[in-house]
């Protein structure tokens, strides 16, 4: 499974669980209207630490939290192997 497929997956798991209408999800859609609050994603990334064993926003002194999913997945794929 690719990295932007277990991310996507993710997501769309962490909307079921916390009951969060998702819109359709495209790279360009801002984070803020996936409508996720700030324990979803914790919990994303907590799940996705679990799963890649890597976080990408504490590996980088410089590391920013990404604006829109394509960012978001693009953090996950750019960590250095």
């Amino acid at each position: 499974m690719s990295v932007r497929s277990k991310v996507i997956e993710a997501i769309q798991q962490i909307a079921k669980e916390q009951r969060v209408a998702l819109p359709e999800l495209s790279d360009d859609l801002s984070l803020h209207e996936t409508g996720f609050d700030s324990l979803a994603f914790a919990i994303l990334v907590a799940r996705l630490e679990d799963e890649t064993g890597v976080d990408p926003f504490t590996i980088s002194e410089d590391a920013a939290f990404p604006a829109t999913v394509g960012d978001f997945v693009r953090a996950y794929e750019n960590v250095p192997a």
